[in-house]
C-alpha cells in the first residue's frame, strides 16, 4: 500500500458517496481520482485498469456535461431506466470489448490478468456509461463488477484498494436503491 493508493482511495470514496447524492462534484473529483489510479494500476501491470482509468477520465467530461447540460430541453439528465434493446447493446458491447482488450493483453504485454482484467475494464466502462446517463441499472451492474474487482486486487497484493472495492459494492448498493426511490418519486 502505496500514499498515493491511500489518498486514490479516499478520493474514490468521495466520489462515488457524491453519485450516489447525484452531486455534480462526484466528476470533478472522479476526474482526480482516476488519474491517480492510472498510475497505481500501471505500477501493478493491471494494464487493461490502467486504460480504464483513461476513459474513466473522459466520460468523467461527459457525465459533467450529461448531468448539466443532457437531457430534455439541455437541463440535464434525470434518473430513468434502459430499454430491453439498450440493455442487450451495452452488454454485447462489453462482451465484445472484453474479448478484444483480452486477447491483445494476453498477445502483447505482460499483463499480470489479462482475461479477468480486461473483462473487468470493458464492463465497468459500460456502467460508467450507463451512470453518466443516470441508468438506474448502472449500479446492480456496479455492484457485480465491484465484487469481483475485490478478488482481483485481493489477488495482486492491492489490499486497500481492494477495501475500497468493497466500500464501493456497499456505496452501490445504496446508489441502487436511493436512484430507484427517486425515479419512483419523479414518476409520482
Amino acid at each position: 500500500m502505496s500514499t498515493l493508493e491511500l489518498i486514490a482511495s479516499i478520493i474514490g470514496v468521495v466520489a462515488v458517496w457524491l453519485t450516489v447524492k447525484q452531486n455534480l462534484w462526484c466528476w470533478p473529483v472522479g476526474l482526480v481520482m482516476v488519474v491517480m489510479y492510472g498510475w497505481i494500476f500501471y505500477d501493478a501491470a493491471l494494464y487493461s485498469n490502467m486504460l480504464l482509468q483513461g476513459v474513466y477520465a473522459g466520460l468523467q467530461l461527459y457525465g459533467w456535461w450529461q448531468w448539466t447540460r443532457g437531457g430534455d430541453g439541455q437541463a440535464g439528465v434525470r434518473v430513468n431506466r434502459l430499454n430491453q434493446h439498450g440493455l442487450l447493446f451495452s452488454l454485447a458491447a462489453g462482451a465484445i470489448g472484453a474479448l478484444l482488450l483480452g486477447y491483445l493483453m494476453l498477445a502483447f504485454t505482460d499483463a499480470a490478468a489479462p482475461w479477468q482484467d480486461a473483462t473487468l475494464s470493458a464492463f465497468s466502462l459500460v456502467a460508467q456509461v450507463w451512470m453518466a446517463q443516470k441508468r438506474v441499472e448502472c449500479w446492480p451492474l456496479w455492484v457485480i463488477l465491484d465484487v469481483l474487482f475485490v478478488a482481483l486486487f485481493l489477488q495482486h497484493g492491492l489490499y486497500l484498494t481492494a477495501g475500497l472495492y468493497a466500500l464501493f459494492t456497499v456505496l452501490a448498493l445504496n446508489g441502487w436503491l436511493t436512484w430507484r426511490r427517486d425515479r419512483a418519486l419523479a414518476l409520482a
